[in-house]
Order: structure tokens, then C-alpha cells, then sequence
């Protein structure tokens, strides 16, 4: 149970002076477990942490003299407040860090949140004694998923990538046999396919294998699975001597093959499963790197003593973050004079900052393993609130022995390269955005504020025409805000009027903005206008952030370059739209293909009458444009093929039918293996499909023909 704070000033004048106004709210404050959150004059949150006495800790930032460090930059941007008390420091962390997924702080230490894992599904346990379930149902198949996982069907994960879900698989398939293909498929096979022909399936959709021995290979797979290869290599061995003593030596020959390839398989790993205890068997694995002001935390999942392979993250605002949650440990060994809870936790580091951050932020609100060994000591408390919230106890050991200890430098060694990598990538990617900024003679102060948004047309001989809008920003292309256009009212072919079109619909909400001044060229509001005018001064009556909905539309201020992919043509069309609008014409620059369309000679031509420029094969500029406006022509392409494949193929004019719904359809296009063999059904054979009356089916023919 929490309680947010009330503000004072709903019950007392206002304090004229912002800072007496934070004070006097600080005094108010219980001396409690919770969460603080500061928010700047526009309403962004600055900064969530957690507590476990609101009024020391939040009292502690206004109080000391912090000069010119991050946490002084952050404190002189405090305009406002906001806290909610909890029962315990467990449930302020648990609190705290939702807030932290939900409201991407500036100066909290950020991980992306794409927890969606893959694992490996065997579908329902075979029940060899129900005679009313399917061939498919009896007969359990491996699949790979991703997504929410339900109680009729095992799942074994999760993996850190589809990769290693596919070996698995592929595993499962050449010691077990197990059957991987769709229930339809599996339904309406009269004869194995290839995948019996080359020994991966036992052939169960025609009977080549009982219902009972398939079941046991299940068994044996989902053992192995958990980690229990030697028991299954025992029973295998067991088996291979029973079909010897029958004299069935083909058979004890295929059980042979069996456990020669699992054998193989567990040498592979390097891992001895008799050394590891039963707690032991899921571990992850967890090694930070802290360089360059960037920070890699490397994640290996390691289930049923099998190593799956790692995965490295990346967070945002590490070195503010790093500063800030330092802050906070040492306000809290203040608060406790005998120190930190544990006497050999080591004193608060990035590493530790980092590694904690991504602990809270990734394990919350899924499952988390019983066993973690990490780089660097991470805090009990930590722990605790982890195990309350999943609700077993989970251990942490930062200098594991034997194979933990191989694993642990394995995962340290790959933050280090992945780190590195990612060190001289970003260099790379920034040298080529200042190569462009100096290339334009664009008149910007930080290259990582350059915001570049590409167009491009595609479409098949005028058919399923679309636009692609790409964004480019921070040295790096913002999928999230890429957007498509469906190109219609105009002939098909006439690239000059889908531009005409795209433009349009893309900036005049935007120029009307403008016009207004409501929203200046920089994407800053009024009262972002005030505070720029005057710092330190925070606007009596700050107007509230701005929503996330335009940011998702791209219209939170004009791009500083407008690409075209075209010659002079396309660049006049976006003069002209861009004369309409009242906007800037040196933003367009359109990318003309030089002398024989030959890459590496592509020339700028630019709206505001300017001289074509050629950067030169080898340019740095070049490679950027190259760059954003291929990925302008992928993504446009894409888009094209998708819908034309729906217009060829009348799969949106089935769906729109009135009276066919989703099992409706679902059984037409079972039946007749598809769309195009659903309309090149009669009226009697449609009529023929369960559900489907008369009338129906005279009203699916006349909508597909």
C-alpha cells in the first residue's frame, strides 16, 4: 500500500520563491520509506529514487553546496516534487524502478525494455489414455516462442536469442526425434516428409512410431532440457541393451546413434553436470564493463547446466546516473553510522551503479533465476526485494568457483569486445554527422542534436503506391519514429505528386505550429521559450510536458535536413510544398545518382539555388547519406511489397466479408490451403465448410470475384 505526499500548497499560500516552496515541502516530509521524484519547470521527471527516510535523503540534495558536478546541474534544474510512501525499502525499490521503465528519467541510469525472451515449447504432455484428443494433440511438437506463456504447454527457456532456441531445436530434433511441423500440416500428412527421410522426426503423423514410445521421447527431451542428461543417457543405454537381448539390433543400433550425439553434445558444453548441485543448474551469469563514458552489461542464461549464450545491453546516462546513485549510497551510510548492511560490500562504483540498475530494472516483473553470479558484490538489500517479489530467495556470488567461475569470465570477457565495439562504432557514426554538419555548413553546436528525416516513393509500376519517412538522430536511425504513408487520389506512377503528397501530410500540422508560435524551429514550447530567456528563473505557471503522442509522429520540432531521393525534379516538388507551408527551403537537400547511377558518385542539389555538391567516393558525409537514404529505400520497399502482396491476394476483402469471423475464415482457409483457393471455390464447395451457409457462400463468392 503507498500514499502520495499532498501538496502544500493546496491547503497554504503559495511561497513566492521556488526554493523556499521546495524547502518548505521537504519539512513536511515523514521520515518514511518511499519514493522521491524531481521534476523539472516543463514537468519532466529529472530523477526517480528510493528511500528509507524521505525526509533525510531528499532533504540532503537542497541542503549541500554541490558546485558544478552532475548532481549540482540536476539540483539547479528542480523545479517541483513529487513523493509516495511505502511500507518497506523492498517495495520502494519494486516502485522505483517501475517508475524508472515507466518515465525515462534524464539522470537515472536506463536499460531498454526488451525483456521479450524466445524459449523453446513442447506443445501439451501426451496423454496416451484420452481417446477423444487429435493425432496432433497426442503427438507433442517443439516450437520456437516468443511471448506470453500459458499452462497448457511446457516451456524451457528463456534463451537470450532466437539463435540458440534454433540449435536447441535442432538438437531435440536429431537425438529425439520430436516432430516440429504446424498441426494442419501434421493433420493431413499421407506420407513422412522430408525431415523422417534425413532421421530428425520419427514419423508420428503416419504412424511410424507409437503413441507410447513418442511419449517417452518426450519425456526424455524435457528431461535433458532440465539438465538431467546423464539420467536420460542412463535410460538410453538401458534401452540399447533391451532391443540387444531381443535381437532387434537396428533398433539398438538408432538408440546407439542417440546417445553418441548426446554425448557429443554435453562435450561441447565443457560442462560437468555431476559437480553442479540441482540449485546450480539455472544460473545467470552477469559481467559489467564501465569505459569511455558507456557502460555493457554482458547476460549469459545458463538452464539445465547447459550454457545458452549471452546478450549484451547498453544503458543510457551513465555517467549522471552513475553520480547520482552514488549520492544516494552515501546519504545512506550516513543515515546508518555502522555502515552498509554488509560489511564487505565494496564501496559504490559505477560498475556497481550500473550493475545494480540493470538488476532492478530487468528481474522485476518476470521470473529471475535462484542462483546470479556477478562481476562485481551487488547489495542484499537488492536481493531481498528480488526474492520478495518473486517470491523464493535468489543468491548472488561475485567470485564463484569451478564452472560458474569459467562462465564468469567468459561474460566478462564479452562485455569487454562488445563495449569495445560499440566505443568504435559511436566514433565512427559521429565523425560521420560532423563530416555532414561541416560538409552543409550547418550551424550547429552539438552534432548529436542533428536531426536528419529522409523520404522515399516505391511502388510496381504504379501499383500499391507508398512513402517512407526515416528518421536519423543521436549518430544513429530512430526506427521508432519511422513512419509510412499510403500514396492514394493520385496516377499511378506520378512520383512527383506522391512527394507532393507526403510532405504535406508530414509537415503542416507542423508549420501551422510554428505559424502560431506555439513551437519554435528547435521544438520548444513557450514556456521552454521563458526558461531559456531566463535561466534560473522558472516560469510561474509552467505548462505541462509535451505528449508522447507527437513525439511519436516525428512532430516535436522540425527536422535541421530534408532528404529527397531524387534529382532536381523532387527537390522542386518539396520547394514548392515547402514555400506553401511557410517553411525553410535550405532544409532540402535531395540526393541526385551521378554519372551512370554508379554508387559513390551520388551529388546534393539543393532547394535554395546553391551550387549541386559532390562530397567525394570516399567522403564520411557521403557514407551518412548513403546511409540514411538506402534505409529511407529499404523501408519504403518493404512497405510496398507487404501491400501489394494484400491487394494481389484479397486478403483484407475475406476479413472485411460481413458474417465471416475469425473461425469462419480460419476454417475456409484451412480447407482450401488459402485466400486464392478460397476464391477459386465454387458456391457449393464454400457451402460445404462447417459454418458456412447458402447465403454466405453466395455472398464470399460475389466478394472474391
Amino acid at each position: 500500500m503507498s500514499a502520495a505526499i499532498p501538496d502544500p500548497e493546496s491547503s497554504a499560500k503559495p511561497v513566492a520563491d521556488p526554493r523556499q516552496r521546495l524547502l518548505s515541502e521537504v519539512a513536511a516530509l515523514p521520515s518514511l520509506p518511499g519514493v522521491y521524484r524531481w521534476l523539472d519547470a516543463q514537468g519532466g521527471v529529472l530523477y526517480v529514487g528510493k528511500a528509507r527516510n524521505l525526509k533525510k535523503r531528499v532533504s540532503s540534495y537542497l541542503q549541500k553546496e554541490h558546485g558544478g558536478t552532475r548532481i549540482g546541474h540536476m539540483v539547479g534544474r528542480i523545479a517541483k516534487l513529487e513523493t509516495t510512501v511505502v511500507r518497506s525499502e523492498a517495495e520502494a525499490l519494486l516502485l522505483e524502478n517501475n517508475l524508472i521503465k515507466t518515465l525515462n528519467p534524464k539522470f537515472n541510469i536506463l536499460f531498454r525494455d526488451d525483456k521479450s525472451y524466445p524459449y523453446l515449447k513442447v506443445t501439451g504432455t501426451p496423454d496416451t489414455d484420452a481417446v477423444a484428443t487429435t493425432a496432433a494433440q497426442r503427438f507433442a511438437r517443439v516450437a520456437y516462442f516468443r511471448g506470453a506463456v500459458d499452462r497448457k504447454h511446457r516451456y524451457f527457456g528463456p534463451y537470450p536469442n532466437a539463435w540458440a532456441v534454433k540449435q536447441t531445436i535442432q538438437l531435440v530434433q536429431k537425438v529425439f526425434r520430436l516432430r516440429t511441423c504446424e498441426d494442419t500440416v501434421f493433420n493431413h500428412r499421407s506420407r513422412p516428409c522430408l525431415l523422417y527421410q534425413i532421421q530428425r522426426c520419427s514419423g508420428p503423423c503416419v504412424n511410424l512410431v507409437s503413441a507410447t514410445d513418442y511419449a517417452r521421447d518426450v519425456r526424455d527431451a524435457e528431461r535433458f532440457l532440465l539438465g538431467d542428461a546423464q539420467a536420460v543417457i542412463e535410460d538410453l543405454q538401458a534401452q540399447m541393451m533391451a532391443y540387444a537381448e531381443a535381437l532387434e539390433f537396428e533398433e539398438a543400433a538408432k538408440v546407439r546413434d542417440r546417445i553418441g550425439s548426446l554425448s557429443r553434445v554435453l562435450h561441447q558444453q565443457s560442462v560437468e553436470t555431476n559437480s553442479l548441485s540441482a540449485a546450480d543448474r539455472d544460473v545467470d551469469i552477469l559481467a559489467v564493463k564501465v569505459a569511455g563514458g558507456r557502460a555493457c552489461v554482458n547476460l549469459a542464461m545458463v538452464r539445465g547446466s547447459r550454457h545458452l549464450g549471452d546478450r549484451a545491453y547498453f544503458p543510457a546516462h551513465v555517467d549522471d546516473g552513475a553520480a547520482l546513485s552514488e549520492q544516494d549510497f552515501n546519504d545512506r551510510a550516513e543515515e546508518d553510522l555502522a555502515g552498509p548492511s554488509d560489511g564487505q560490500w565494496a564501496p559504490h562504483s559505477p560498475e556497481v551503479a550500473v550493475l545494480e540498475a540493470f538488476i532492478a530494472q530487468h528481474y522485476i516483473g518476470q521470473a529471475v533465476p535462484p542462483q546470479l553470479a556477478t562481476s562485481h558484490r551487488v547489495s542484499p538489500d537488492l536481493l531481498d526485494a528480488l526474492g520478495e517479489a518473486a517470491g523464493t530467495k535468489v543468491r548472488a556470488t561475485h567470485q564463484p568457483r569451478e564452472q560458474k567461475r569459467v562462465w564468469l569470465e567468459m561474460a566478462a570477457k564479452g562485455a569487454e569486445l562488445a563495449l569495445a565495439r560499440l566505443l568504435a562504432e559511436e566514433g565512427s557514426q559521429q565523425q560521420r554527422t560532423r563530416a555532414l554538419i561541416e560538409a552543409l555548413e550547418l550551424d550547429m553546436d552539438d552534432p548529436a542534436q542533428l536531426r536528419v528525416e529522409c523520404f522515399d516513393i516505391s511502388h510496381t509500376a504504379g501499383e500499391a503506391t507508398q512513402a517512407s519517412c526515416v528518421v536519423f538522430e543521436g549518430h544513429a536511425m530512430q526506427s521508432a519514429q519511422y513512419r509510412r504513408f499510403n500514396i492514394e487520389g493520385i496516377t499511378g506512377g506520378d512520383d512527383y505528386a506522391a512527394m507532393r503528397q507526403v510532405l504535406t501530410r508530414r509537415y503542416a500540422r507542423l508549420a501551422e505550429a510554428v505559424a502560431h508560435g506555439k513551437q519554435d524551429e528547435k521544438g520548444e514550447g513557450e514556456a521552454g521559450a521563458a526558461a531559456a530567456a531566463a535561466p534560473g528563473a522558472p516560469a510561474e505557471e509552467p505548462q505541462p510536458a509535451p505528449k508522447p503522442a507527437t513525439r511519436r509522429r516525428g512532430l516535436a520540432r522540425l527536422p535541421d535536413l530534408v532528404l529527397v531521393d531524387g534529382g532536381r525534379g523532387q527537390v522542386s516538388m518539396a520547394r514548392e510544398v515547402f514555400e506553401e507551408l511557410g517553411l525553410d527551403i535550405g532544409l532540402i537537400v535531395g540526393v541526385e545518382k551521378g554519372q551512370g547511377r554508379k554508387v559513390g558518385l551520388e551529388e546534393l542539389v539543393f532547394a535554395d539555388g546553391r551550387e549541386k555538391v559532390y562530397l567525394g567516393h570516399d567522403s564520411a558525409a557521403l557514407m551518412l547519406v548513403a546511409h540514411i537514404r538506402d534505409e529511407a529505400h529499404r523501408f519504403a520497399i518493404t512497405g510496398m511489397r507487404a501491400k501489394r502482396a494484400s491487394v494481389r491476394t484479397g486478403g483484407s476483402r475475406l476479413e472485411d466479408i460481413p458474417g465471416v469471423g475469425p473461425r469462419k475464415r480460419a476454417r475456409l482457409l484451412q480447407r482450401f490451403g488459402g485466400v486464392r483457393g478460397v476464391a477459386s471455390a465454387g458456391v457449393d464447395d464454400l457451402a460445404s465448410v462447417e459454418g458456412i451457409s447458402k447465403e454466405l457462400a453466395e455472398e464470399i463468392y460475389r466478394a472474391l470475384h
